[in-house]
């Protein structure tokens, strides 16, 4: 068996974190996305390759395999998209490097069990889609099944669905496929579209099945992402592991792991499951709740607060600043008094703005979104579900009720400006 990774794609749903870094390379917990994917590829034992179809910042994807594929025993090859035209267009790219008469297909953005996997892998029929119920399938692909457990159809984001069972973005593939891909046509989003090849096989006479999955979580989104470290913390944080050092006058109160060369100074409360990496420095009179995940050399420092967030690597909290239910992106500095709301006055659903249109998140308590290298001033407050974009400045007092765009200097009068070129590392017209 040889498997396809689809990696490709800008991940406007998970600004501002792809701001500075792809989606195969977000952090979950300990490793990155797309290791988790080559981990569980490991597992399935039956894949001899794994060929990784990106474009976007492709050069740091290819730094990472280089530091990690010796663990693995297949071997790994990264192809160039070129200009990301949609799901079918990456996976006719990724065929071209595979030599087998199947292929296992995954997007690099859901996460999935093991079990489910090697099901799919070990399925005998040369076309196989993975499926699964969720509660509001408009954001989907919906999938029309026939009685016998066979595809019928796929309906794209459809404003009234037949059923709450969508697309998991797992397939088993025939790499006969490829000669579906080539027929196909753009869509209305400018893409070709894996689905429609799909169609046309079912159209043309072929089976497809369908095959339900016991767990399935899309990454999609942040607050989706943000979720899903939280269920990998409670998963894999079961017991205490202290490899750095505790101050007396530190209190614990269920499972943490604190990695090597991290610090807990005295005075600070924890309640477990919490995950601090390595190099990180705690306290003094810090707070950590439940849910927290704090990332190598991050600095959560005096009477800051933290709960269910993730704090991504050399990110510093230094005094009397609250982080709830946010992520803070690597090398953000947040000024004395930063405070993050994460619940609306009228207790409603968070939105949060995704590709200019305001969505709901089925959240009631989500905080803010803040890419890597920002720099917010003393006592800034951000207002529930709001991003700001990476390399931004907020300048000290500013209560923030509007996204930030990436590169962007919020004045005290409020209004924005953008950074020069020089002091932006990133291009910025690409979020805009």
């Amino acid at each position: 068996m040889e498997a396809v990774v689809l990696a490709a794609g800008f991940g406007r749903g998970l600004e501002p974190i792809t701001h500075t870094r792809p989606k195969p390379l977000i952090p979950v917990l300990d490793r990155t996305l797309l290791e988790y994917h080559l981990d569980n590829l490991s597992e399935v034992g039956s894949v001899r390759r794994v060929v990784i179809v990106a474009n976007y910042m492709i050069e740091k994807i290819r730094e990472k395999l280089e530091s990690v594929e010796s663990r693995y025993s297949f071997d790994i090859e990264v192809v160039d998209q070129g200009r990301p035209l949609g799901s079918g267009h990456a996976l006719l790219r990724g065929l071209e490097r595979v030599s087998g008469s199947e292929v296992l297909v995954l997007y690099v953005d859901s996460a999935y069990s093991v079990g489910d996997l090697r099901e799919i892998a070990g399925s005998p029929h040369p076309y196989t889609v993975a499926a699964c119920r969720v509660g509001d399938p408009r954001d989907y692909g919906v999938l029309v099944a026939k009685s016998t457990g066979e595809l019928e159809d796929i309906i794209e984001k459809p404003s009234q669905p037949a059923s709450n069972l969508v697309n998991a973005g797992i397939y088993k593939l025939a790499t006969g496929v490829a000669t579906y891909l080539e027929k196909i046509e753009l869509s209305p989003r400018g893409e070709y579209e894996l689905t429609d090849a799909l169609r046309l096989l079912v159209r043309s006479g072929f089976t497809v099945r369908i095959r339900e999955l016991t767990y399935w979580r899309d990454l999609g989104r942040s607050w989706r992402y943000l979720d899903f470290c939280k269920e990998l913390l409670y998963e894999k944080v079961r017991s205490s592991t202290i490899l750095g050092t505790i101050e007396e006058g530190v209190k614990i109160r269920g499972p943490i792991y604190v990695g090597e060369g991290s610090e807990i100074l005295s005075g600070t409360y924890i309640e477990g499951p919490a995950y601090i990496g390595r190099g990180v420095r705690v306290g003094p009179n810090a707070y950590v709740r439940p849910g927290s995940i704090i990332l190598d050399n991050a600095r959560i420092g005096f009477s800051v607060e933290v709960k269910e967030s993730v704090v991504m690597e050399g990110a510093h909290a230094s005094h009397l600043s609250y982080i709830g239910d946010s992520v803070v992106c690597e090398h953000s500095n947040l000024g004395a008094g930063t405070i993050t709301a994460n619940l609306r006055l009228d207790n409603g659903e968070i939105k949060v703005r995704v590709k200019n249109v305001r969505v709901y998140t089925g959240r009631r308590k989500l905080g803010a979104l803040i890419g890597g290298y920002v720099r917010t001033g003393v006592n800034v407050s951000i207002n529930p579900g709001l991003k700001v974009g990476a390399y931004s400045r907020v300048l000290p007092g500013l209560t923030l009720y509007e996204d930030v765009p990436p590169c962007s200097v919020v004045k005290s009068d409020g209004t924005v400006y953008s950074l020069p070129r020089s002091e932006c590392p990133i291009d910025r017209d690409l979020w805009l």
